[in-house]
């Protein structure tokens, strides 16, 4: 049984899972947190009803980042092993083979920010705030090349290195986001992109986002798994 994170469906929104972390005030993430993101995205990517999947943090903050008196209190074996839980979860959101979109509200720092980077999309309000931090808490990055290769290597260094915050405005004009809305439509934009998929075969999604990452040809992976 989870206790911080979920996966919702509604009749209303056919094809269309979210995958929600409800962890207030600010979602910061533990261990925990961590094993059932990973156990959530193993379940979406097994279930044959959803399609298209929206990482939501809830209407006020998608995530702080790592929870700061979690870590200060382990040693460095304990350490080791949630950085290690920490990169598994955010492959296991980035291995999901269905499209995923990212509902942005309020802060997306640190480790929050890499698992909205997780996501094949992001939507965000238009006063949301997002930083690589880790630096400023004396803490590694650990989405540091998954932030270069959405922003490019020059911007990632420069939120990496100062660990400064970027606004939805500059997030958007580097490529951080993919839509900024108003704050109340942050959930209904990241609906809107997700539908674009509801009648679309899940095999082919499948293969075709598998494409990203292997050489093999896009028709001969879509082809063997629709058969």
């Amino acid at each position: 049984m989870s206790e911080f994170v979920g996966i919702h469906t509604r009749e209303a929104q056919p094809g269309i899972a979210t995958l929600l972390l409800s962890r207030p005030p600010t979602n910061t993430l533990t261990r925990q947190v961590y094993r059932e993101l990973t156990a959530a995205a193993a379940e979406l990517g097994a279930r044959d009803d959803v399609t298209a999947v929206i990482v939501f943090g809830g209407h006020e903050i998608f995530s702080a980042g790592a929870d700061l008196p979690e870590l200060h209190s382990l040693n460095a074996e304990e350490m080791a092993t949630a950085e290690d839980a920490c990169r598994t979860a955010i492959d296991a959101v980035a291995a999901i083979p269905k499209p995923t979109v990212a509902a942005v509200t309020g802060y997306a720092l640190g480790s929050g920010l890499t698992l909205a980077l997780a996501a094949d999309w992001r939507v965000s309000g238009d006063n949301a705030k997002f930083g690589a931090t880790e630096v400023l808490d004396g803490l590694v990055p650990v989405g540091a090349s998954r932030l270069a290769r959405a922003i490019g290597e020059s911007k990632a260094k420069d939120l990496v290195f100062s660990g400064r915050f970027a606004g939805a405005k500059e997030a958007l004009a580097i490529g951080l986001i993919d839509e900024m809305v108003a704050p109340d439509h942050v959930y209904d934009g990241a609906v809107a992109w997700a539908g674009r998929f509801a009648d679309s075969s899940p095999a082919v999604l499948a293969a075709a986002k598998a494409a990203f990452t292997t050489d093999e040809p896009l028709a001969r992976r879509a082809t063997a798994s629709a058969r």
